[in-house]
C-alpha cells in the first residue's frame, strides 16, 4: 500500500505531521480526522528512485532479526494478537528492506497464511531452521517461547561467527598492509636506488640485482600481474561454488593441520546447537537433521548429517551412523549416544555445544597467539630482505675505500 505524508494543526493549536499507510488518500485522510487535526494537508510520499535495485537496499543483518524475534515474543507473551505484534514491528522498523518483509508477512498473516509460510517466502531473510521452528511453535501453541529460543540461539550463533572472524581479521590486515608495503617500494623506492646504482659503474651484488629484476618485472607487467590475480580468484571462487569444487576443498580444509582442527570444532558445536534447539522446540528428528544438514557449511558434514538422517529412517539409533562419518569425534558420539538412550537428546546436544564454544575460543586464541610472531617474522624478514639488499652495493663501496 502507498504511504502519504501529512501535516495539519493539533487539538493544542501545535503543528503536528506524520505517515500513514493506507489503500488511497480518501482512506489516508480519514485516518488522520480520527486524530483530530485541523486543516490537514496529505500527498502521497515520494517513490524512491533506487527502491526497486537490490544493490542499493539495505542488507537485513542478523542483528535486525534477533531484535525484531525478541520484541515479538514479548509481545505474544504479552497477550498481543500477532498481526497486531507484526504492525507494530514493521512500522517501527528503520531497515527499509526489513520493513517491507515484515509488512508483506503482516498482510499474508491477515490473508489467512500461517507465520512460518509467510515467511517462506523471504528465504534471504528467514531460513528454513527459523521457519521450520516457527512452525512448530505455530503447531504447539508455544509462538512465544519457540521465538525466545530461536533470539537466544541466533545470539550465539552471532557470537561463535564474531570469534571467527576476529581470528581471521588480523592476518588478513597484516598480509594486506605487506602486500601494499611490498608495491609502495618496487614501484617507487627501488626505482630512485636503480637510478643511485648506475652511476657507480660496477656489478651490483646478486641479491640487490634480484630485487631491480622484480622491481623492473612488475612496473613493466603490472596490468597482466593484476589480470593473473584477479583469473586465479574468480577460478578459485568458480571452483568452490560447483558441487565437485565444493567437496573437495572442504575436505582439503577439515585435513589441514590447525585449521581443519578449528573447523571442526566449529561445525560440531554449530549441529549440536542447531539440532538440540530444533528438537527442544518440538522439531521431528528427520526434518531437523535436514535443516542442520544444510546450514552446517561443509559439504563433507552436510554429506555425514544427511547419511545420519537416512540411517534414522531406517529405524538406527543416531550414534551409530555418526561414528561411521568418521567426521564426529569420539566423545560427541559417546555423548550423543547415552543422550538417546535416557531420552535426553536435547539437554545432551546442549551441553555437547557448550563444551565446544570453549573448546572454539581456545582454539581461536591459540591460533591467534601462532599467527601474532610468524606474521612479525614475516613481515620483518620481507622488509628486512628489501632493505639490506638496497644497502649491500654502499655497503661495498665502504669496504673499498
Amino acid at each position: 500500500m502507498p504511504i502519504y505524508i501529512w501535516k495539519g494543526i493539533g487539538s493544542k493549536g501545535d503543528k503536528r505531521k506524520g505517515e500513514v499507510e493506507a489503500p488511497d488518500q480518501a482512506a489516508a485522510l480519514a485516518h488522520v480526522k480520527r486524530l483530530r487535526i485541523k486543516d490537514p494537508v496529505i500527498k502521497e510520499k515520494p517513490k524512491d528512485l533506487l527502491e526497486n535495485i537490490a544493490f542499493f537496499q539495505p542488507k537485513v543483518t542478523g542483528k535486525d532479526i534477533v531484535i525484531f524475534t525478541r520484541q515479538l515474543s514479548t509481545m505474544i507473551d504479552a497477550g498481543l494478537p500477532l498481526v497486531q505484534g507484526l504492525d507494530i514491528l514493521s512500522k517501527q522498523q528503520e531497515n527499509s528492506t526489513f520493513k517491507k518483509v515484515l509488512t508483506t508477512i503482516r498482510s499474508d498473516v491477515e490473508t489467512g497464511l500461517t507465520f512460518a509460510d509467510a515467511m517462506r517466502k523471504h528465504p534471504k531473510v528467514f531460513d528454513n531452521l527459523f521457519a521450520n521452528m516457527i512452525e512448530a511453535g505455530e503447531t504447539g501453541g508455544i509462538l512465544d517461547t519457540i521465538l525466545g529460543r530461536l533470539a537466544a540461539f541466533m545470539e550465539k550463533s552471532m557470537a561463535l561467527k564474531k570469534k571467527i572472524k576476529g581470528a581471521m581479521t588480523y592476518p588478513a590486515i597484516c598480509l594486506a598492509i605487506a602486500g601494499l608495503i611490498l608495491v609502495v617500494i618496487l614501484v617507487f623506492v627501488i626505482p630512485v636506488f636503480e637510478e643511485m646504482f648506475a652511476t657507480f659503474g660496477s656489478a651490483l651484488p646478486i641479491p640487490t640485482q634480484i630485487v631491480v629484476n622484480m622491481s623492473n618485472q612488475f612496473k613493466a607487467n603490472f596490468l597482466w600481474i593484476g589480470m593473473a590475480i584477479f583469473a586465479v580468484v574468480y577460478a578459485y571462487k568458480k571452483f568452490y561454488n560447483s558441487e565437485k569444487g565444493r567437496i573437495v576443498m572442504d575436505t582439503l580444509f577439515l585435513k589441514m593441520p590447525v585449521i581443519g582442527t578449528l573447523i571442526r570444532k566449529v561445525a560440531v558445536s554449530k549441529f549440536s546447537r542447531t539440532l538440540s534447539t530444533m528438537l527442544q522446540s518440538g522439531v521431528p528428528i528427520l526434518d531437523a537433521l535436514q535443516v542442520v544438514a544444510r546450514t552446517s557449511g561443509n559439504k563433507v558434514i552436510e554429506a555425514a548429517v544427511f547419511n545420519v538422517a537416512d540411517s534414522i529412517a531406517e529405524g538406527r539409533p543416531i550414534a551409530e551412523p555418526l561414528e561411521e562419518s568418521g567426521v564426529f569425534p569420539n566423545m560427541v558420539v559417546q555423548m550423543i549416544n547415552v543422550g538417546e538412550s535416557v531420552g535426553a537428546l536435547d539437554t545432551m546436544l546442549s551441553k555437547i555445544a557448550d563444551f565446544y564454544d570453549g573448546e572454539v575460543d581456545q582454539a581461536v586464541e591459540n591460533i591467534t597467539a601462532m599467527i601474532e610472531p610468524f606474521m612479525m617474522v614475516f613481515l620483518g624478514g620481507m622488509i628486512g630482505g628489501l632493505v639490506i639488499a638496497m644497502y649491500l652495493p654502499i655497503f661495498s663501496m665502504a669496504a673499498a675505500v
